[in-house]
């Protein structure tokens, strides 16, 4: 969509996304408000360093810094690999350390679009009753976690678990204005996820995910990691998501199911994997 456009329209495309008038703007970037309207229009060419600077101040994604770059004329500055490219192999092995270390307690990591490309082997035993068909690669997290294929029967908190979804993929709609998660968006809300502010008796201190498993409810809070100085496209868009036990008893649950020790999970989300998630 948005590699169509000339770089004066992306500008102002992001400008009103941000809710920032040409005057703010301006200001931001310390550039007189008639040179941001020459962009804008066409009437004037940015330089490199004009385009850097705008899309620091809007604040843009790296994959979106790029398609600015190229619509200015310019070449990308930010690399763009993928997970088999030798040149991310040791980020790729700290991942996959990173996350089997966490075991026995689940942890994965996703891109952009919530499709899973990394999990620890404490991920599968959660995922029995789930449909194959939601196990097949690319594996969504979305659709995992709220199709009543998937793991949404299990969930006891599904209205606030999914509730939370739906907020985590409404910011990064505001932040990226991305097409696919806008259909995400469309999906969780088919699904039957509602924006929450709260349980009826208020709002809990941290959101746990409730679970059930066979006959046991697990409790689980998790939390979030990115690679705040990332400076290539791929790693910029990934998130790790680890679990913790909420109580007790889903402590002594997990780590009862600790592996022995030396033996290792498929990290990699694979079609014929079974080591997957949703949170």
């Amino acid at each position: 969509m948005q590699e169509t456009r000339s770089f004066g329209e992306l500008v102002r495309f992001w400008r009103k996304a941000r809710n920032l008038s040409q005057l703010h703007l301006a200001a931001d970037a310390e550039i007189a408000q008639r040179h941001l309207s020459f962009l804008e229009s066409g009437r004037s060419n940015p330089s490199k360093s004009m385009v850097l600077r705008l899309v620091e101040q809007l604040q843009l994604p790296l994959r979106d810094r790029n398609t600015m770059l190229l619509a200015a004329g310019f070449a990308p500055v930010y690399d763009e690999f993928d997970w088999n490219d030798g040149e991310v192999q040791p980020v790729r092995d700290l991942i996959e350390q990173f996350l089997e270390r966490h075991a026995p307690f689940p942890s994965l990591a996703f891109d952009r679009h919530w499709n899973i490309q990394f999990a620890n082997s404490a991920v599968q035993p959660l995922l029995a009753g789930v449909s194959r068909n939601l196990l097949r690669s690319p594996i969504n997290i979305i659709e995992l976690s709220l199709s009543p294929d998937g793991l949404a029967p299990g969930i006891v908190n599904f209205a606030e678990w999914s509730g939370h979804l739906l907020r985590r993929l409404e910011v990064q709609m505001q932040r990226t204005q991305d097409p696919k998660i806008a259909e995400l968006i469309r999906r969780a809300r088919a699904f039957g996820a509602r924006s929450m502010n709260g349980s009826a008796s208020g709002p809990e201190l941290i959101l746990p995910l409730r679970l059930r498993v066979g006959d046991r409810t697990l409790s689980l809070f998790s939390t979030t990691t990115i690679f705040g100085s990332a400076g290539e496209v791929l790693l910029s868009e990934l998130t790790i998501e680890a679990f913790v036990p909420a109580d007790q008893e889903t402590a002594a649950l997990l780590l009862a199911q600790r592996p022995v020790s030396g033996a290792q999970g498929n990290c990699r989300n694979r079609a014929h994997s079974g080591a997957h998630s949703g949170g």
